[in-house]
C-alpha cells in the first residue's frame, strides 16, 4: 500500500474542492481512498467534497459494480464572482496539464516561473 503523505499546514492557492476535481479529472474511476491520499485529505473530507460537487451539478457518478465512474460537467461556471465566466473545463485544463508535466519532469524539484 502507498504511504499516505503528511497533511499540509498553512494556506494554499487551491481549494480542496479544486484538488479533488482535478484528481477525478485525472482518473474518472479513482477510489475515494486514492483521491484522499493524492490530495492529502481524509476519506471523509473527500466524500463531503464529492457530495458538494454533485449537489451543485459539477460532478455526477454512476455505480459500476463495486466502483464509481465520475462524470464532470466541463461547462459549469466557477462559483466565485471573481471567476465569472470561467468554466470547469478551463480550470481543469490548466490543473491536469500541469499535473501531467510534473509527473514526467526529469527531477522532482518545483519549477519556478518568472514573467517574461
Amino acid at each position: 500500500m502507498d504511504e499516505v503523505p503528511e497533511p499540509h499546514t498553512g494556506w494554499t492557492f487551491l481549494t480542496n474542492h479544486a484538488r479533488v476535481l482535478a484528481a477525478i479529472a485525472d482518473n474518472h474511476n479513482a477510489r475515494i481512498r486514492d483521491i484522499a491520499a493524492h490530495c492529502r485529505l481524509t476519506e471523509r473530507a473527500v466524500q463531503k467534497i464529492i457530495s458538494d460537487l454533485e449537489r451543485d451539478g459539477y460532478l455526477s457518478h454512476v455505480r459500476e459494480g463495486r466502483t464509481n465512474t465520475y462524470q464532470i460537467d466541463p461547462s459549469k461556471v466557477l462559483r466565485h464572482p471573481a471567476e465569472a465566466g470561467l468554466t470547469v473545463a478551463s480550470l481543469l485544463s490548466w490543473l491536469v496539464q500541469d499535473e501531467a508535466e510534473r509527473k514526467t519532469a526529469p527531477d522532482s524539484h518545483p519549477r519556478s516561473h518568472t514573467p517574461s
